[in-house]
């Protein structure tokens, strides 16, 4: 981490965390919501999932080309005052339940653009905030929280709903918006904002910039086909997956948020290994492996039969493996973009990234929801999951399957060829 003299670092980093852990319970949250208070369907609960990923879709390049000629500290603290109220709407709605279907669309399309300004903003802050000699470890500390919260907000979601109602564990939701707003706004350094000229580039061109780079660069390439067969097909199956577990298995709600909230300890555990495993087995075996190993776990989830004592065991274990893996994977790989980035790219190439992996998610839940409606939960679930395993298959594939454990020689090896 950057050294404890950097209180912007600091602020930065708190602010993220609470921020993305917010994020992510709210995908979970809300969901939830119209699943237990609506009632809605299967075909219903995948447009709202596709609605809440749907400005990932339509807007990760065109922020990621404002960002980069903004300064990150005040698009983050607007991000996190909209989704605060936006959320605390939602949960006032909800308690008086007014809270209709259509309004929920809206909030959660609203809630999702502003999440993808704080995304790409905090991402690109760094380079801004922090001397090159501590952005390597500043980096890793920022996506290690993005990793975690992917994978414990989800578990940190039904949690909520489990223990409190559901319109309440929005309102818990719009809480971590709100401490990420009181962090974000204690940075105090004035920011280079590496793109703000006399003569600045177009939009259109610093988006052509960042697609180039990424399709020029053959382990980018490869990180955005594996991570969009990955969401396309993960969104399908959380779309059945959080159907599948109270109506089909019948699980009470307490036993729902348990079996996400194990996802949570997986992460950490995952954290861990990230530290070691990549540089004694390296990078590319590391990727593959945890890959193969945390998507496949879920072709069990569609075998499973009734509320047994056993059912619930085998779905902590599913979802305490995916956390270890999903965690693995994603520090991993976020090490290996960042050695073979440009600083001064590095919200484009997030921003590229995520879209087109991220950016089908809308699609899949989609996809998940149609699935369940016409074939039902578990035929769905088994398709949706087999899906999954398409992201390990096409990284071993890749070259980043032969990637080594030394990433500083990677970085400049690709350094001396630009």
């Amino acid at each position: 981490m950057p050294s404890t003299s950097n209180n912007d670092f600091r602020w930065l980093w708190l602010g993220q965390t609470v921020s993305q852990l917010g994020e992510q319970s709210s995908l979970v949250v809300l969901p939830l919501f119209a699943v237990l208070t609506l009632d809605v369907g299967a075909g219903q609960l995948g447009v709202l999932r596709a609605v809440e990923q749907a400005p990932i879709l339509l807007l990760s390049l065109l922020v990621g080309a404002w960002v980069d000629g903004w300064r990150t500290r005040t698009v983050m603290v607007v991000a996190d005052v909209g989704r605060s109220l936006v959320l605390g709407a939602a949960a006032v709605a909800g308690l008086l339940n007014w809270l209709g279907l259509p309004a929920l669309f809206v909030l959660v399309f609203v809630a999702g653009v502003l999440s993808v300004f704080f995304d790409v903003a905090y991402q690109a802050s760094l380079v801004r905030l922090v001397t090159s000699d501590q952005l390597v470890r500043g980096n890793s500390a920022l996506e290690g929280s993005r990793s975690a919260a992917q994978l414990g907000g989800s578990a940190l979601g039904g949690a909520l709903v489990t223990l409190l109602s559901a319109p309440v564990a929005v309102a818990s939701s719009a809480l971590f918006f709100v401490l990420s707003f009181l962090s974000v706004r204690r940075i105090r350094r004035t920011e280079s904002v590496p793109e703000r000229s006399e003569h600045p580039p177009r939009v259109g061109r610093r988006i052509h910039e960042g697609l180039r780079f990424v399709v020029g660069e053959s382990l980018l390439r490869a990180v955005c086909l594996a991570a969009a067969a990955f969401q396309f097909f993960f969104a399908a199956t959380m779309t059945g997956y959080l159907l599948f577990l109270p109506r089909e298995l019948h699980l009470s709600g307490t036993a729902v948020g348990l079996a996400l909230a194990v996802t949570g300890p997986g992460a950490l555990v995952g954290a861990l290994l990230a530290a070691r495993l990549p540089g004694r087995f390296g990078y590319g075996r590391v990727i593959v492996v945890a890959a193969a190993l945390g998507d496949g776990v879920f072709l069990c989830v569609p075998a499973l039969r009734g509320s047994s004592a056993m059912t619930v065991a085998v779905l902590l274990a599913v979802n305490f493996v995916f956390g270890v893996a999903g965690q693995l994977v994603n520090v991993t790989v976020m090490a290996v973009r960042q050695a073979v980035t440009p600083h001064r790219m590095q919200g484009r190439v997030a921003a590229t990234i995520t879209f087109v992996g991220m950016g089908l998610s809308p699609l899949g839940s989609l996809f998940g929801g149609f699935l369940a409606q016409e074939w039902g939960l578990r035929t769905s679930l088994l398709l949706t999951a087999a899906g999954m395993v398409l992201s390990p298959v096409a990284l071993a594939l890749s070259p980043l399957a032969r990637l080594g454990g030394d990433l500083d020689a990677l970085a400049r090896g690709r350094s001396g060829a630009e």
